[in-house]
């Protein structure tokens, strides 16, 4: 029998590991949107093409990710994620020196190879994030045990996730600086290949730390219904599908625009109002990191859900040659540019969306014992709709201007305050769920 000062530490270390698999996530997912505006500024239709084929991995990979959580555990699933996450990266690295011959021609315009291996990338990638994200919520969901307290370590891993995903649109665009159609993925190939050398170390480390699982023997556990059969789980599963969209789409579809204006450096200045959503999803996230001990999950997220489509609204509808300088951060290479006051409104939105990734699937697997771990395979499945929103949204932006394109948003938001207000609570209570009791007061 372990000692209780033995598990405690077990507890510790698998937390913080969690912690850096979150980071990780963020840095990858997060490298679409600026190398899709590369792709973009040269093949419209590629804009946000890398970000639906890192999304579309999650349909393909959700359900057995959680299979694989069963058969397993938390640990080795981890593992296999970050060797596919290299070879991933690997791939989206040899797309800036290989496949440079015609291949496609589209109408009038060619095709290279190369785009096509660089999407072959961002669907590997896409399937290493899908395993990472099944593997860190539910576990740091069971380690606080549940409730508040679980949401808090949630919350608390998702700053790490921001802080990830502040730098990286920042480095693309410091790497980049003014977009041509010159410029290709050799100028950003320091940032994969770092990708690359992260997820090896990170594979090796993990290789010889002692996780211990938090729901043992899940593959001996008799599963007499679906996840779906609870209702706020089924909602839930909805509403992740289009809170992911809010995440990608809010800061993807804000650095398109910008990034296309007509003036010197705007590349840069656009991955500096993205970093700037990714800084504020930081901030909210630390925040409620603090208060998720105290205050309920659906509280917070009924008030960020309403906040969130104030200020969307307030984006769309103020007038246009309403501007302001952006803020410059020498320290966080943030670049300082004169754009529409709207983009202040749209990057402050991560202050909302930061809270609502971890207090959906908090809400969404509450009570659900046994079948938290096919939930989260269901929950990573539809996490799809981060590509297939944002794809509808740029279309939208494409013909029918970039601001409109944000009443999708909000029309997705207010599906968030609906299932935060009503949708999540648990009415199948009936419905049994007892498996061998994980209790976090026991490590």
């Amino acid at each position: 029998m372990e000692s209780k000062a033995t598990k405690a530490k077990t507890n510790i270390v698998a937390i913080i590991t969690m912690f850096f698999i979150f980071a990780m996530i963020s840095f990858v997912t997060n490298m679409a949107a600026p190398f899709g505006n590369i792709w973009g500024f040269r093949y419209e239709w590629a804009g946000m093409a890398g970000n639906l084929m890192n999304f579309t991995a999650y349909l393909f990979m959700g359900i057995p990710a959680g299979n694989m959580l069963i058969k397993y555990g938390y640990k080795k699933t981890a593992l296999i994620a970050l060797a596919v996450g290299a070879i991933g990266l690997a791939i989206q690295l040899a797309s800036a020196y290989f496949g440079n011959d015609v291949v496609v021609i589209d109408g009038e315009t060619p095709t290279t190879l190369n785009l096509f291996i660089y999407l072959l990338g961002a669907l590997v990638c896409g399937f290493c994030v899908c395993m990472l994200n099944t593997v860190v919520n539910p576990m740091l969901n069971l380690l606080g045990g549940g409730g508040n307290k679980g949401n808090q370590l949630i919350q608390t891993g998702g700053a790490l996730n921001s802080l990830s995903g502040t730098m990286t649109p920042l480095l693309v665009g410091v790497l980049v600086g003014t977009l041509t159609k010159e410029t290709t993925m050799v100028s950003v190939a320091p940032l994969v290949l770092t990708g690359i050398v992260i997820f090896v170390a990170a594979f090796f480390i993990i290789s010889f730390v002692k996780i211990q699982e938090p729901q043992r023997n899940l593959s001996k556990v008799k599963y007499e219904h679906s996840p779906l059969a609870f209702r706020h789980c089924t909602l839930g599963v909805v509403a992740i599908f289009f809170y992911v969209g809010i995440e990608i789409g809010i800061p993807g579809e804000l650095n398109a625009w910008i990034s296309r204006e007509n003036f010197e450096g705007a590349a840069a200045v656009a991955g500096s109002l993205a970093a700037l959503y990714w800084l504020m999803m930081l901030i909210g996230r630390f925040l409620s990191s603090i208060i998720s001990g105290k205050v309920s999950t659906r509280a917070q997220m009924v008030t960020v859900s309403s906040v969130g489509i104030i200020l969307v609204l307030i984006a769309i509808l103020l007038p246009a040659d309403i501007t302001f300088r952006s803020p410059q951060i020498d320290f966080l290479n943030i670049t300082s540019g004169e754009v529409p006051m709207k983009c202040l409104f749209l990057f402050l939105c991560g202050l909302c969306t930061s809270v609502m990734w971890g207090g959906i699937f908090n809400l969404a697997v509450e009570g659900l014992g046994k079948y938290t771990a096919k939930a989260s395979g269901l929950f990573m499945t539809m996490v799809v709709g981060g590509g297939i929103m944002p794809y509808i949204q740029d279309w939208i932006g494409r013909n029918f201007g970039y601001v409109n394109s944000y009443w999708l948003v909000v029309a997705m938001l207010a599906y968030i305050l609906f299932y935060s207000f009503s949708g999540s609570k648990n009415v199948n209570t009936d419905i049994p769920v007892e498996e061998e009791p994980f209790d976090a007061r026991d490590l």
